[in-house]
This record gives C-alpha cells, structure tokens and sequence, in this order.
C-alpha cells in the first residue's frame, strides 16, 4: 500500500472518535467532533493530491477513498438522526444511493475516479454535516437543513449520473 492508501484508511480513525463524541454531545464535544471531522474530510482532498503528484493512483484508492468517505459521512448522519435534527428518511435517501453505486461499481471491470457531481456530492455532505454537528445556534439552523437537504439532493444526481451513462452504452442483452 501507498501513502496516499494509508492517509485515506487514517480517515477512518475519524469514525469512532465522531460516534462517541457525538453519542454524549456537549458544547465541546461538538466543537471536538467539527474539528476532527473537518480533519479527516481534509485528508480526503490530501490523498487525491498526492496520488496524482507521486504517480500513485490505483484501483484500491479508487475503491476505497469513496467507501470511507461514506463512513465518514454517514457516521455523524446517524447520531444527527438520534438527536431528531434531521429525518432518517433523508439519510436513507443518501445510504441507498452510496449503496446502490458501491454494488454497481463492484460490477465494473475497471474502476473509475469520482467525477465532478461524486465531488459535488462529497462537498455539499462535508458541508451539511459540518454545520450540523456545528453548535452555532438557532440562527443557523435553516443554513444547516438547507445544506442538508442540498446534499440529499446531490446524492441522488450524482448517484443517477453515474449510472445513466454507463447504461446507454451498456450491450443490449438478448431475448429468450
């Protein structure tokens, strides 16, 4: 394994830290958990970097920089269902397209890097679930849930961009 391979599995150092943190929420909890979430959504944007500059882009990065970015994200999602801020149906919008792109990524013979809407995607959920687990007060709630909700929206555009494609050129299969 590669730098860029062990700094994307160091992000999922991350998870724990974020479940217990956010399991017992306080003023500082939430502030630990920004902290430590913004970190390892940083090192996501550092291992892209340094895969491309060193030369080191191979298929494991691109199976597993997407697969924990989804721990990652979906994590904090779950305590954020706990504390009633967001509704489980919204996170499940998000859990079934990261699961139905994971299965039909498994599928493919050759594994392709995220493109501009996965990015779009993966942005707009570090931003919804900074300001979520954010304690910035009431004023910022609606920011927070709009966030939210764009990043739903994203997800589900990502996630059928990602597949529309692949599908016209896919061979048609023959009748029986």
């Amino acid at each position: 394994m590669n730098l860029p391979t062990w700094i994307t599995l160091s992000r999922l150092l991350g998870v724990p830290v974020l479940l217990y943190g956010l399991a017992h929420p306080t003023l500082t909890s939430r502030w630990v958990c920004l902290a430590v979430f913004l970190l390892a959504a940083g090192t996501d944007w550092l291992d892209g970097y340094l895969a491309r500059k060193l030369n080191q882009v191979t298929d494991l990065g691109k199976f597993l920089d997407p697969l924990v970015d989804k721990f990652l994200v979906l994590a904090p999602l779950m305590s954020l269902i706990e504390w009633g801020v967001v509704p489980a149906w919204g996170v499940f919008l998000i859990l079934a397209r990261e699961l139905a792109i994971a299965g039909w990524r498994v599928n493919q013979t050759q594994i392709s890097g995220a493109n501009l809407w996965g990015k779009l995607k993966t942005v707009s959920q570090i931003l919804a679930v900074s300001l979520l687990i954010a304690p910035l007060g009431a004023q910022w709630e609606v920011v927070a849930k709009g966030a939210f909700w764009l990043a739903v929206a994203l997800t589900l555009i990502s996630g059928l961009i990602y597949i529309i494609p692949s599908s016209a050129t896919a061979e048609p299969t023959a009748k029986v």
